[in-house]
């Protein structure tokens, strides 16, 4: 044994799990949505999390389950997490499990 294993060290694995094509699928589905709804990309921003397809929507994601996937985020003008301005907007969606449908909007207003 050589290095790290020879200490005893475990070493975090640099292997992350795959997040499946409908999750990758909702999220793109749910955030273009909210772009849409709140009247496209030149006045308005989802929030970060919404942009990260590897994490399939990270903190956004709050329920993946039956029913489908459930996102809740955050969405400003352009730039507000960037520069500290308050968000705007709060959006909640349902989009069905295959990620191919919005179920429902089951929000889209002022930050609750």
């Amino acid at each position: 044994l050589s290095g790290a294993a020879a200490l005893g060290v475990a070493l975090p694995s640099l292997v992350q799990a795959q997040v499946p094509a409908a999750q990758v699928r909702a999220l793109n589905l749910a955030r273009n949505t909210a772009v849409t709804q709140n009247g496209g990309l030149g006045v308005y921003r989802p929030q970060p999390c919404m942009f990260e397809t590897s994490a399939g929507g990270g903190s956004c994601l709050i329920s993946n389950n039956a029913d489908g996937f459930t996102f809740r985020f955050l969405g400003g003008k352009p730039g507000w997490p960037e520069n500290n301005s308050p968000a705007t907007t709060e959006t909640e969606i349902l989009v069905a499990p295959d990620g191919t449908a919005v179920e429902q909007v089951i929000y889209n207003g002022a930050p609750r």
